[in-house]
């Protein structure tokens, strides 16, 4: 089972913000919505492309290559030119920090 990775203070992110880190080899981004946390995988499933620098509308990122949206809390593709999913990750609060941990390959 994979561990947990303590990420930051829950404080630390406004809304609408987020923070991209190494979970075992995965780049991961943490973004806070509406007082929320999600985990997804910080890559676009159309090419690649680094999904959390893309401009974020409500609860959905647009990729900065292809304009392909996704779900952040659900990781659910919303239109093309993507038609994967992008992978959520567990995410928990502890002590007032965030945590998340890889559970893929559990």
């Amino acid at each position: 089972m994979s561990d947990w990775i303590d990420v930051v203070d829950q404080d630390a992110l406004a809304d609408g913000e987020h923070v991209v880190i190494d979970v075992d080899g995965a780049d991961v981004a943490i973004f806070k919505i509406d007082g929320e946390f999600f985990a997804i995988e910080d890559v676009c499933t159309h090419d690649g492309a680094e999904i959390a620098s893309g401009e974020l509308d409500g609860d959905e990122i647009i990729c900065p290559r292809h304009g392909a949206r996704f779900c952040v809390k659900t990781g659910a593709v919303k239109s093309p030119p993507a038609y994967e999913d992008i992978p959520c990750f567990p995410l928990r609060i502890e002590n007032h920090r965030i945590q998340v941990r890889d559970d893929r390959w559990d």
